[in-house]
């Protein structure tokens, strides 16, 4: 659950520079003023505690005493595990994803924002439920897209029939709006989940950003909390801490590169993410 920046992003704001070398001051001026307005995109700005893989790649899953040293699990379920996973992992072999002993649950990417669809999301859910594993689907959430059209791009996707966990809402971007904005923005794209669904999404967020930007409004949710540091992250205040997200370089057999990894905190349980049927 995290954005990414593409080699090609990056060539094309260099080439932007490169272009700006050679040209009168009017028109230098111009370009830069466009670069700048390019440059306020909300996804380019800093973010508190970015969503970044640690460097060093996490033991697979199962390696519990590995797990333990490496991560300080040692007052988490260290046993109740799951993954996440979108179109960067590719085409998935979820049969042999199923035979590690230590994977429970598993949240597949299905939208962004207003348009975007996942084109492995039904795939994700159908293979991996198939093979036994409990499956649930999440979606990134837009600061800046229209709020109703964003709910209709995720509604439009999703049907929970099939599914078997809440649905997550990932959050990781704030935008430039003022914070009062952003928060009220936010509650209504969640009140249109929850009034739609019968059911109030997982959220999904950094420890600092939800320190900074969630606490308070949105203490009543449950969280997973993406950290990817040894030490356990805290939160403000006593919301839910679910789940942790602790790694984003995380191999397990069937998916070929990095997976981003998570468990359950010690006093909740595999219920505590389930739909009711």
């Amino acid at each position: 659950m995290r954005f990414r920046i593409t080699i090609a992003a990056l060539l094309g704001v260099a080439v932007c520079f490169a272009g700006t070398l050679d040209v009168s001051p009017a028109e230098g001026k111009k370009k830069k003023k466009r670069t700048e307005e390019l440059s306020s995109y909300d996804a380019s700005l800093p973010q508190p505690d970015p969503i970044m893989p640690s460097l060093t790649p996490q033991p697979p899953l199962g390696d519990n005493e590995a797990l333990a040293q490496q991560t300080g699990l040692h007052t988490a379920n260290k046993g109740l595990g799951g993954i996440d996973v979108s179109h960067y992992q590719g085409n998935i072999n979820w049969k042999e994803v199923a035979r590690n002993s230590n994977l429970y649950y598993v949240y597949v990417k299905a939208t962004e924002g207003a348009k975007l669809v996942d084109d492995t999301y039904h795939r994700n859910i159908e293979g991996a439920r198939q093979a036994g594993l409990k499956v649930g689907c999440y979606h990134f959430y837009s600061p800046t897209a229209n709020v109703s059209e964003q709910f209709r791009n995720f509604s439009s996707v999703v049907k929970l029939k099939g599914h078997d966990l809440i649905p997550i809402i990932d959050i990781e971007h704030r935008g430039k709006a003022p914070l009062g904005q952003f928060q009220n923005r936010l509650k209504q794209f969640l009140k249109l989940v929850e009034r739609h669904y019968g059911v109030q999404p997982i959220l999904y967020t950094s420890r600092d950003f939800y320190n900074k930007y969630l606490s308070g409004p949105f203490t009543h949710y449950k969280y997973m909390i993406a950290r990817y540091h040894e030490d356990i992250p805290e939160l403000r205040d006593n919301a839910a801490f679910v789940m942790w997200q602790y790694s984003a370089t995380s191999r397990i057999r069937g998916i070929k590169g990095n997976v981003d990894r998570s468990c359950l905190m010690d006093k909740y349980s595999l219920s505590d993410i389930l739909l009711t049927k």
